[in-house]
């Protein structure tokens, strides 16, 4: 019976910085947690507040991959619960599936609680809806190609581009020409405007606009290289468009649609008027 202790690693979504976006959820975690393990170069302290006075804390900068698995390891021999906390949203460039399959080697429990992720502070910073009706209803994730982790073929920027509508850039600024050579081969106008956000919701935060014909010039003027995000694509700056699911001509379960409403509706082809 010497295996019976078991212990749990709650992956904590920390948000793009600041500590009062954490979840209720993720700061229950903090708070039962034996063991903290945070990133101190892209979490602000004060997350830690939540934690217990008793709390072993960790900085992952200074561990490898093995340091952390070892503390997992432990956490699992002695039944011990860590929270391991990870800046903007796990789910994204967070470096937690390889950690969630040693975790299911060790046979120790997992649990992921997600978090606000930088993009959507950064739209909300800015005000900005992303999916604008009739300019751009998808946004597309991703990073430029050519750094430490290499792209799959048919995923470098150049080619999502293509599709015109909102892209969030991460990890990139320290490659900004790149950027701007692939968006415009893409097909992005020089005009497109740009959302340039550093450390967002840090107290160092800065929340620049500019557009792609700008945007290499924007981050050189401000020194940008790294805690970067970009967001571009015509919905940024788009205006009068209305949304359908709160036209009066519009009808779900629990709206009946004015009638008069949606004959204009359908006159204007929309076909998905009651969906």
């Amino acid at each position: 019976m010497a295996d019976a202790p078991n212990g749990k690693v709650t992956f904590v979504g920390a948000g793009p910085g600041a500590a009062d976006l954490l979840t209720f959820r993720a700061a229950r975690a903090i708070a039962e947690a034996d063991v903290v393990i945070w990133a101190a170069s892209l979490v602000q302290e004060e997350v830690l507040q939540h934690a217990r006075e008793d709390a072993e804390i960790l900085d992952s900068a200074a561990m490898s991959l093995e340091d952390v698995v070892a503390v997992y390891e432990r956490a699992r021999a002695e039944g011990l619960r860590v929270a391991r906390i990870h800046s903007g949203d796990p789910a994204l460039w967070g470096g937690t599936q390889e950690q969630l399959d040693r975790c299911a080697e060790i046979g120790i429990d997992t649990e992921v609680v997600p978090g606000v992720s930088a993009f959507s502070a950064v739209a909300a910073l800015a005000q900005r809806e992303l999916t604008i009706p009739e300019v751009a209803q998808s946004v597309v994730l991703t990073r430029l190609g050519g750094g430490k982790t290499p792209m799959p073929p048919g995923e470098e920027v150049r080619e999502f581009a293509r599709h015109g509508t909102t892209m969030a850039i991460f990890l990139s600024a320290a490659r900004s020409g790149q950027l701007v050579r692939e968006l415009l081969e893409g097909g992005y106008p020089t005009d497109t405007p740009v959302v340039v956000a550093y450390q967002a919701t840090w107290p160092e935060e800065l929340i620049v606009r500019c557009t792609v014909g700008t945007l290499e010039e924007t981050v050189k003027e401000h020194k940008l290289w790294k805690h970067t995000l970009f967001l571009v694509g015509p919905a940024l700056s788009a205006h009068g468009t209305r949304s359908h699911l709160y036209h009066p001509g519009h009808f779900h379960g629990f709206r009946k649609a004015d009638p008069q409403a949606r004959r204009a509706l359908r006159e204007r082809g929309a076909s998905g008027a009651g969906t």
